[in-house]
């Protein structure tokens, strides 16, 4: 596959910068800087339960992780996780604090790095939408035998459970 100079156009050569593999323009100088992706979600509780969506299509398809999705260049990281929960699972909702940020790189789109918020709902309706198949609250003994959406999913929850011992 080809890859272009973003600044001038010309093709893309490889080459050891910084210590790694990197695309650059033999001819302007610019170096492509692989990144990774940016998604968001939200961690809702209600009575001691866990609001997850059971993801419709690859990857992951039929597994389950907060409402979450990728950034888009125009909002912010909790604006993303707010847009991502009402399209996902029909709340809206405000976010109220970061829960944490997790590393995942079993995505075949690529690696990246998922924020969740803690949120409260402000209005909406559950139900499930075009990108999920089910959405349900979970109480913490019922997590254990659930098929996660990859890394991110696993440790964030993972956290929220540990939290659900200190209470």
């Amino acid at each position: 596959m080809a890859h272009f100079c973003l600044l001038c156009g010309s093709q893309l050569e490889k080459k050891e910068i910084e210590e790694r593999m990197r695309e650059y323009c033999p001819v302007c100088g610019w170096i492509h800087y692989e990144n990774p992706k940016l998604s968001a979600g939200c961690r809702i509780e209600q009575a001691g339960k866990l609001l997850l969506v059971q993801r419709m299509n690859p990857p992951f398809q039929a597994s389950w992780h907060f409402p979450s999705g990728y950034a888009e260049v125009d909002e912010t990281p909790a604006q993303t996780a707010e847009r991502e929960t009402r399209e996902e699972c029909g709340l809206i909702v405000k976010t109220e604090g970061l829960a944490g940020a997790y590393f995942y790189d079993d995505d075949f789109r690529g690696n990246g790095v998922v924020l969740i918020y803690r949120c409260r709902i402000v209005g909406g309706n559950l139900q499930s939408s075009s990108e999920t198949m089910d959405v349900r609250y979970f109480a913490p003994d019922e997590l254990a035998t659930l098929p996660l959406a990859g890394i991110g999913a696993a440790d964030s929850i993972a956290d929220w459970l540990a939290e659900q011992k200190h209470v």
